[in-house]
């Protein structure tokens, strides 16, 4: 017999699979329990419902990807050399596709379409330990900036946030999303941007 830990990792698997699939709505857990090669007792003695499982699978998805997120943001930014150079290096790591967390990208969108049936909690603890967690992270490194004198920041966070949106958009009008070269530009234009309006 696996052992407990292995049958958990199994339903966690499994879960976000069908999650990300299905939607939090449609999800069931017999649906679930396929996935992961168990029962659906077996489930329910982990987790006392389809919601725990829920919260459980995106919190355990949502570290993953915070993880390579702030190692993108500390591999460029923990020491500034050129500051505009380090920034669009930065952002082109940060819109390079990962597709080892294709699953939970497509659960992030399930949940922006299914938010208003997903419990309250669950929705706040998946931002507080994602895209919270990775904003804070940003900000203390601009924050580490200003000190040093590179950037003007009066609010960190929110200067983080403008950072991760600038360099990541693109032409939404293109019928088939960006070329490299588009992707590239859009990266820069976006640090050139951030820049005015931060540049000491």
């Amino acid at each position: 017999m696996p052992p407990r830990g292995d049958k958990r990792a199994a339903i966690l698997a499994g879960a976000l699979a069908v999650f990300a699939r299905d939607g939090y709505t449609r999800a069931g857990i017999d649906a679930i329990a396929a996935e992961a090669g168990v029962s659906t007792r077996t489930i329910y003695n982990h987790f006392a419902d389809k919601a725990a499982l829920f919260q459980a699978a995106i919190e355990a998805s949502t570290a993953r990807v915070a993880e390579a997120q702030i190692a993108v943001i500390d591999r460029h930014l923990h020491k500034i050399v050129d500051l505009e150079r380090d920034l669009v290096a930065f952002g082109r790591d940060w819109v390079r596709p990962m597709p080892q967390f294709a699953e939970h990208t497509a659960l992030v969108r399930q949940v922006n379409t299914e938010i208003a049936h997903i419990p309250a909690d669950v929705v706040a603890s998946w931002q507080r330990d994602g895209p919270l967690r990775v904003r804070r992270e940003m900000a203390a490194h601009l924050r580490r900036m200003a000190d040093e004198g590179l950037l003007t920041v009066d609010d960190a966070e929110r200067s983080a946030l403008q950072l991760m949106m600038l360099v990541s958009v693109v032409n939404p009008s293109l019928p088939s999303g960006a070329t490299p070269e588009e992707t590239d530009a859009a990266v820069v234009a976006g640090v050139h941007t951030f820049l005015y309006g931060h540049a000491r």
